[in-house]
């Protein structure tokens, strides 16, 4: 069995995005079984009353919000999946 681990990250850095501390730091990774991990404010109980009918989320899932910016900057890499 292999253990997971990050592969790459999609889009640029959080410096690069201009955060210059540890307060504003979205990011997108691809995991080693394929999988993706998001860094992202976690804004479930906000959101969750507030998903589309034909959306749910399990007990153990939490709705994670990133920047429009961390978005857009990663999709010449999401391209290339």
């Amino acid at each position: 069995m292999t253990s997971l681990g990050i592969s790459r990250r999609l889009g640029a850095t959080p410096q690069e995005r201009g955060s210059v501390g540890n307060g504003s730091c979205p990011d997108l990774f691809e995991l080693s079984d394929g999988r993706f991990a998001v860094i992202g404010t976690d804004m479930t109980a906000d959101l969750d009353g507030k998903l589309p009918a034909d959306a749910s989320r399990a007990d153990y899932e939490k709705i994670v919000v990133i920047t429009r910016d961390t978005l857009l900057r990663a999709k010449s890499d999401i391209a290339r999946l």
